[in-house]
């Protein structure tokens, strides 16, 4: 890797400080409020009546530029990151400059819906505008004219070949050399691909600062290796140019562990610059494409520092985080979050307690003992889940034993990028943790674990949303002598908060698992959550990364049990059903959540 000493000229704090964009009318003029803080649930104001960023506290806002050389977990880093703001009510939006780049190079600017009961909004209009001029620029192509695919052999051929005359033969149907997605693609010294990639970057940025400054959106993530001095002087400029005080924070991925590096690239042999090629040929070709990017990389640091931009640099998706003058809530929020994750394979178990007395009734909150099924349910669950760990570890140590570095032929199977200190064996046993409420029915639930087995604590945290004066009451109840509050609440359950001492809304119910959450992303050991019915909602659509109007809603009965094993690109879910006739869990194929018939 070259190495590059900067020594700009200051820039007096130009890069951060330009001001606001100014119009005309005093309740809409944009204000510079890095410090302001809005938490959905938990503040209000005149300009901002339901805690969220109001439009027009643009220094409230943050657009987020990633900042690293392929392979290095950008967009693992961005895709937890925007779920995890989404989940907190922070409207964010990831904005991909390789997908984009994709589309414009591969399949045309005619993409967006086309049947004739679809509107175009604004958004896809100049997106699909931004495509066309993009493809008419660079390739002088009628639109819609597309670019063959990477040329590379599939899976199931052969690699090499020794007979060069049979090669040219095979590749005289081949793209235009440097235009199909492969290694030269990225060569600088392509003019055509270099104009298409800055011209992408260029429409990209402007949809996420579309987005931000438009659309109501609170934080924009920019995906892509701004790896560049150039590039990142370009990003920066632009931005204050159409966004003024906007708070700015980039985020730097670095890995220095070369097995999680090599796990990083096997993970983009499944992707659509690669898919279906054979795993040799593609590694070889992405390793050409970085080794490009490292000729003119530069690292977060010296011009930045110098020039006063806030920055994060995360090394080993992780194991190491350096910041640099972090401003505003939500970037001390998402560096906050950067501290606090892994990559580490592990399970999450997520169930709501066994079925108690006030459930036989009908009644809601309240703190009343299992019935006779609940017990019985607690004891399935005890066996069943400690079958299920011990099936889970003699298959990952299975997996274990069969990581090839490199890939042979035709494997398609990557290992789990996640950073392993030296010393520690990737197939030893991982720590069981049990957490339930302090409620009785959940504590109850959790009983039958053996606590020299499984780590067992019970979490405030995890308690059923507090309904105040109407703890104890039927939902009939309420309905018949509260009729405004049971209708409030039914317009919108999300914001609703229960009347009374204690009363809770399904925001304060988020704003509490904010430490449950990162625990369990800090963590690397399994962990099975007994809980409640909302508690049970909020974590779900946290992993599932649900969108807002579909939490307080979510199908979520007694008897369900819910796995959930975090991957690199998601999360992988699983669901299984208790079935009382046979003492077990049934697993449930292709089980999707869905939206409650039941209106509570």
């Amino acid at each position: 890797m070259v190495s590059h000493r900067i020594l700009p000229a200051r820039c007096n704090g130009s890069e951060l400080n330009i001001p606001c964009r100014r119009q005309s009318s005093g309740a809409s003029t944009p204000r510079i409020r890095p410090t302001t803080l809005d938490i959905p649930g938990l503040t209000k104001s005149k300009v901002s009546p339901d805690g969220r960023i109001a439009q027009r506290d643009v220094g409230s806002k943050l657009v987020i530029v990633m900042v690293g050389l392929p392979a290095r977990g950008k967009s693992y880093i961005t895709k937890k990151l925007a779920r995890y703001l989404n989940w907190l009510q922070h409207d964010t939006k990831i904005f991909n400059v390789g997908e984009k780049r994709r589309v414009v190079a591969h399949h045309g600017p005619h993409t967006m819906p086309n049947s004739p009961d679809h509107v175009r909004t604004k958004s896809e209009q100049k997106a699909e505008d931004a495509l066309t001029a993009a493809r008419i620029l660079i390739n002088g192509d009628a639109p819609g004219a597309g670019i063959p695919a990477l040329n590379l052999p599939a899976a199931s051929m052969s690699v090499v070949t020794n007979d060069k005359e049979e090669k040219k033969a095979n590749d005289s149907n081949a793209p235009e050399q440097g235009m199909d997605g492969s290694a030269a693609f990225f060569d600088p010294a392509n003019t055509k691909a270099a104009a298409l990639r800055e011209q992408c970057a260029i429409d990209t940025l402007d949809e996420l600062l579309h987005y931000v400054l438009e659309e109501g959106g609170s934080v924009g993530i920019l995906d892509a290796t701004n790896s560049t001095l150039p590039r990142r002087k370009m990003v920066i400029q632009r931005i204050r140019e159409k966004a003024g005080g906007i708070n700015v924070l980039f985020v730097e991925s670095i890995c220095e562990d070369e097995t999680l590096l090599e796990a990083n690239m096997r993970l983009k042999l499944s992707g659509p610059d690669y898919k279906d090629k054979d795993p040799l040929a593609s590694l070889e070709d992405f390793k050409k494409r970085v080794a490009i990017y490292e000729k003119n990389y530069v690292p977060l640091g010296e011009y930045e520092e110098f020039n006063n931009m806030p920055y994060v640099k995360m090394i080993d998706v992780g194991r190491k985080v350096i910041s640099h003058q972090i401003r505003g809530f939500l970037s001390a929020q998402a560096v906050y979050y950067l501290l606090n994750f892994n990559l580490a394979p592990r399970q999450i178990w997520i169930t709501r307690h066994g079925e108690s007395l006030d459930n036989v009734d009908g009644k809601i909150g309240g703190d009343s003992n299992l019935s006779e099924n609940g017990k019985k349910y607690a004891r399935t669950l005890t066996k069943f889940v400690s079958e299920q760990h011990k099936v889970w570890e003699a298959r990952q140590a299975e997996k274990h034993l069969h990581t090839h570095f490199p890939p042979h032929p035709g494997d398609t199977t990557p290992p789990n990028p996640h950073f392993q200190p030296a010393g520690l064996d990737p197939s030893a046993e991982r720590s069981f943790c049990v957490w339930t409420s302090m409620l009785k029915r959940s504590v109850q639930t959790g009983e039958c674990f053996d606590e020299e087995e499984f780590d067992v604590k019970q979490m405030r945290m995890l308690d059923e949303l507090n309904a105040g004066n109407m703890e104890g009451l039927t939902y009939t109840e309420i309905r018949t002598r509260f009729p405004k509050e049971y209708a409030q609440r039914q317009s919108d359950k999300l914001q609703y908060r229960y009347p009374g001492p204690g009363g809770e809304s399904y925001l304060d119910v988020i704003n509490r698992l904010r430490p449950v959450i990162v625990e369990l992303e800090r963590m690397t050991d399994h962990c099975l959550l007994i809980t409640h019915r909302s508690v049970a909602r909020v974590l779900l659509a946290y992993f599932m990364g649900l969108r807002r109007d579909q939490v307080a809603d979510l199908e979520c009965p007694l008897g369900m049990l819910y796995a959930l094993e975090p991957k690199p690109y998601g999360v992988e879910f699983k669901a299984y059903r208790y079935s009382p006739p046979q003492d077990t869990f049934e697993y449930i194929p292709d089980y999707q959540l869905k939206k409650s018939a039941n209106p509570h």
